[in-house]
């Protein structure tokens, strides 16, 4: 099987928890375009459920396959949300981010009453790190935050694109930084919130009920006790 066949086979398998008259979130990403299809196709069939998107982008192809987009505001709580990760440990730590979408991402899990994780097997990690975690920025800040973050010896580099500094859905910016050496990943994402300007962090350390991994001889389902 192909990494995206996999991703596909998690997504197929992860809309299986999705019932009539939910409240669904959206996630962002390769992995998670697979699941908006097939929330699509639950739509087209006659199920009824209104959507969260995590990203613009996201939003972009719920509404050209006619899933009913709510603002989080108009809603109290997100039944389940189904979102990818960059990577995730056997602990269910994840890191997140690639995409951009960190922010509104963490702000949907903690809103969510279920979250469910679809990934690839190559995702699957026995530590986080290998993969840089996304910290996203003010831009105001960003300078001293890039000092801040070389001080800490996390290698931070600001991500770009087209030449231009990579620019989030909230306008805010993203560092990437080396994080393969922390242990403590509970106490770094504390100190990292504490830094004026740092807005969140791809780290999603206890928010996932449910990891979904694509496997050639069938979707591998890890429950959280």
């Amino acid at each position: 099987m192909t990494a995206d066949q996999e991703k596909q086979q998690a997504a197929l398998e992860a809309v299986k928890f999705i019932k009539n008259n939910m409240v669904v979130g959206l996630g962002t990403g390769s992995t998670a375009k697979h699941m908006i299809l097939a929330v699509g196709d639950l739509v087209k069939r006659g199920m009824n459920l209104t959507c969260v998107p995590s990203s613009e982008a996201t939003q972009k192809i719920a509404l050209e396959l006619g899933i009913k987009i709510v603002d989080l505001h108009e809603i109290d709580k997100i039944d389940i949300t189904i979102d990818g990760a960059d990577e995730c440990d056997e602990n269910f730590q994840l890191i997140k981010g690639g995409g951009g979408a960190l922010l509104r991402e963490k702000i949907l899990a903690w809103n969510t009453k279920y979250n469910i994780i679809i990934a690839d097997s190559s995702k699957a990690v026995k530590k986080l790190g290998a993969f840089k975690l996304p910290i996203e920025v003010i831009p105001f800040a960003t300078k001293q935050i890039l000092n801040f973050l070389e001080a800490e010896n996390l290698q931070p580099i600001q991500r770009t694109k087209d030449g231009q500094p990579y620019s989030t859905d909230e306008n805010n910016y993203i560092i990437d930084v080396d994080i393969f050496k922390i242990e403590d990943l509970k106490a770094l994402e504390i100190k990292l919130l504490k830094v004026p300007g740092i807005v969140e962090t791809g780290l999603f350390l206890d928010t996932t009920n449910l990891i979904i991994l694509g496997n050639e001889s069938g979707p591998i389902l890890k429950y959280r006790n």
